[in-house]
């Protein structure tokens, strides 16, 4: 391995640390205990979001109306926000 690539890990692994320990308010000590944990899981995250974006774009090249299926995807985005934002809660059961 390359000393740069060793460095530049290093400063990922302690940034993510770090940011955990800020986000859960955590000690620094604690974070780190759970270091392996929240690096592989932050990568499984990455991993996922990566693998869905790829196969959002494949289907949207594979599609007649691509334009169409972007912009009603967006839209309904917005409505989930927008509703959320507005306070609508669902009945229960």
């Amino acid at each position: 391995m390359r000393a740069r690539t060793v460095v530049a890990a290093t400063g990922a692994c302690l940034g993510l640390t770090a940011l955990t320990a800020w986000i859960f308010a955590w000690s620094f000590e604690k974070a780190a205990f759970l270091a392996p944990v929240i690096v592989v899981s932050a990568a499984a995250i990455v991993g996922l979001l990566l693998l869905w974006t790829r196969v959002a774009w494949e289907s949207l090249q594979q599609a007649k109306h691509p334009r169409r299926i972007v912009v009603l995807s967006v839209a309904a985005l917005a409505l989930l926000v927008g509703l959320s934002v507005l306070g609508l809660k669902l009945p229960r059961e």
